[in-house]
């Protein structure tokens, strides 16, 4: 095998492993197996020296050009599986809350998404439109987006609970064990950098805990490995407008966090 195809070759395979090893890697998996006859080929054929010469030759082009391929790939394959939670879900039954929405409120945003936020449950509006924060709770979830320098579009949001409880009632204990997982999935699956709970049910279901919302808020919890703010739900700040200062110190932190990671 030659030079240029070895490179060719191995810039496919890495490509293939740095996908796999990165979903794989958010659902625990710490071994990873190929499957694939190329790749094992590939591997006989190509002699020690060979690493050596394609290391020397290998140009900032060709590093840039596997990088984005490996992006490309990562985010079909994020959007593929959350497709796949999305269709499980649609045919989960598990409580009374399948029977009585409108429409499921899966999640919505960037599939590669470094800021991820998480309220309680879908409200009227979510669950005429299927889509998480469209209300006036939403509007205001959107402005604080923005404040921090981003668009809706950059982030992912998503609920607890991915049915309306009647009456926008809070959601049950019982309601919140089993839909949970499906959260966490969804966590798994975008890798987020940084996670921001909205309000208690959010925060005190990932964190485990009954601490109220005021007591948590205000610095970063550990979310299996992931930094997690706390903050007060924008629902709330629409009953409560004096604590949208709270908010704002909170969302600096987040938003300082992100720029630190990128610099």
């Amino acid at each position: 095998m030659y030079p240029d195809e070895i490179k060719k070759e191995l810039a496919s395979i890495i490509s293939m492993v740095k996908v796999k090893i990165e979903i794989e890697k958010g659902f625990g998996i710490d071994t990873v197996t190929f499957t694939n006859t190329k790749v094992s080929d590939a591997i006989h054929q190509i002699s020690p020296n060979s690493f050596t010469e394609i290391k020397s030759t290998e140009t900032p082009v060709v590093a840039k050009s596997i990088g984005i391929q490996a992006f490309m790939n990562t985010k079909e394959t994020k959007i593929k599986l959350l497709e796949e939670l999305r269709h499980e879900m649609l045919v989960c039954h598990k409580c009374p809350l399948s029977k009585t929405r409108t429409n499921l409120v899966f999640g919505v945003g960037n599939s590669m998404a470094d800021l991820m936020f998480i309220g309680e449950a879908p409200g009227r509006d979510e669950d005429l439109q299927g889509e998480p924060f469209v209300g006036r709770a939403g509007q205001l979830l959107t402005k604080i987006i923005e404040a921090i320098d981003m668009k809706r579009s950059d982030v992912y949001i998503a609920n607890v609970l991915k049915c309306r409880p009647p009456g926008n009632r809070n959601p049950l204990p019982e309601e919140i064990i089993i839909c949970i997982p499906y959260l966490i999935k969804q966590i798994e699956i975008i890798q987020p950098k940084v996670l921001c709970a909205l309000g208690a049910f959010a925060a005190q279901a990932l964190l485990n805990t009954k601490a109220p919302v005021g007591t948590l808020r205000g610095r970063f919890h550990d979310y299996k490995g992931v930094p997690m703010m706390v903050t007060f739900h924008p629902a709330y700040l629409l009953r409560n407008p004096n604590d949208k200062a709270k908010v704002w110190d909170d969302m600096k932190k987040v938003r300082d966090f992100l720029k630190n990671e990128f610099t």
